[in-house]
């Protein structure tokens, strides 16, 4: 069952663009990034956020279960441990509790009470859900989100909670409801919903609701399959960069851009950020001359491509030996949210390579697979890895990635900086 349409989004994002800009400038963290979400109480799900340490629970099982499993595992030194996770996940599990680690990288924990629940909203029937997730910041245990989800006549009423484990103690700071305009149990099988609160912080930000989006892997995915994900396609990922968006081969590369590539390549083979960055002057665009040899040492420890094609596919100089090299600019900063990526299947290939079909998995949207596509991989001894090529899997359900923002073309560039170096 599902409340709205799949293509809400690209309307939403047109609207909301200068508004998300306004927040990455702030260095305000996105409204989809729950762990942020200012102190509040609301049990009733009334869609406001109030003071949340006057209505604390004095004994709270998220807090008490959750605390002693955190605190283990700081003293463990295991606060980045996938296992730990899992760990983490599967104990709650044992507590009675469906529970979900937040990037979608483990199998849920009691996934059946979650499919019976969305029966119950198919079926119009009354129900209660509790779902938990397991936060972590940029990899680090950080907390936990409680869901707790109640249907009747088809339609879902959420309150979210916010743990945070700080200092070695679990508190919950934060809570607010919302009416899920939003509903999904994709035949993927995922879980995805989506709603709107009042926050007063955000509200002065940007005259706007803050919004909540959900998405929770359900059904158990092969374990090998996430292991090939973590190792070669979740690190390149969908932002700023198309190699996964077109087709393309080591015989055809098509449109792939590989300043993009050098960028995403460069901090893995240099151990650090790019220095060729974007002029402090914003209307302002920065040229730059790279060495040859830098330059195709980065593509080249990923992208299996001799010289002379990627000279021709980029703009080069014989006469010195570099590549031009303009950095993304402000008229090419991409929407800030992304989807992420999930191998669903691979086969072995006999000349060593690996065939891999991922899902293209966008909570932000609600759309459990964008579209499909097909990458093949040439592992190298010591961990490294080439991508041999990509190829977008045909189908009319297939969306188009508006979140990704093409470099801009030599003639956008002049237009827009009036040839200034």
């Amino acid at each position: 069952m599902r409340f709205e349409g799949k293509d809400r989004y690209k309307q939403k994002m047109g609207r909301n663009w200068f508004v998300l800009l306004l927040i990455v400038l702030l260095s305000i963290s996105g409204c989809a990034d729950t762990s942020q979400t200012e102190s509040g109480d609301d049990e009733q799900g009334n869609g406001v956020a109030k003071s949340g340490k006057e209505a604390q629970e004095k004994a709270d099982p998220v807090i008490e279960i959750g605390y002693e499993l955190f605190r283990d595992a700081e003293e463990a030194g295991r606060m980045e441990d996938l296992e730990m996770f899992r760990s983490i996940v599967n104990q709650f599990g044992n507590h009675g509790y469906a529970a979900v680690d937040g990037r979608n990288q483990i199998d849920m924990a009691e996934p059946e009470q979650v499919i019976s629940f969305c029966g119950k909203v198919d079926a119009k029937e009354e129900g209660k859900l509790t779902i938990l997730k397991i936060n972590d910041l940029e990899g680090v245990l950080d907390g936990i989100v409680k869901y707790d989800l109640k249907t009747k006549d088809g339609q879902v009423e959420a309150t979210t909670s916010y743990y945070k484990y700080k200092d070695q103690d679990m508190e919950k700071v934060s809570t607010a409801g919302f009416h899920a305009d939003r509903w999904e149990y994709t035949e993927d099988g995922y879980l995805m919903f989506s709603g709107s609160y009042f926050s007063e912080q955000l509200y002065v930000l940007t005259m706007s609701e803050a919004s909540e989006y959900a998405a929770f892997r359900v059904l158990p995915l092969d374990e090998t399959c996430r292991e090939l994900n973590r190792q070669y396609i979740l690190p390149a990922g969908y932002e700023r960069n198309n190699l996964f968006l077109v087709d393309w081969n080591e015989n055809d590369f098509g449109t792939l851009d590989f300043y993009d590539l050098y960028d995403l390549f460069y901090p893995r083979v240099n151990g650090g950020q790019i220095p060729y960055g974007m002029d402090d002057n914003l209307g302002v665009g920065a040229v730059y001359r790279i060495p040859e040899d830098e330059f195709e040492n980065v593509i080249q420890r990923y992208i299996n491509i001799d010289s002379g094609t990627l000279q021709s596919k980029t703009v080069f100089y014989p006469e010195d030996g570099t590549y031009e090299y303009k950095p993304r600019g402000f008229y090419e900063v991409e929407y800030p949210e992304y989807p992420y990526p999930e191998v669903v299947q691979y086969t072995e290939n006999s000349d060593g390579t690996i065939t891999l079909t991922v899902n293209v998995v966008f909570p932000y949207a609600g759309i459990s697979k964008v579209y499909a596509h097909e990458v093949v991989v040439r592992p190298l001894e010591g961990g490294g890895v080439q991508y041999v090529s990509n190829r977008i899997i045909p189908s009319e359900e297939n969306q188009e990635g508006t979140w990704h923002k093409p470099r801009l073309t030599p003639e956008q560039w002049e237009e827009m900086y009036g040839g200034m170096e």
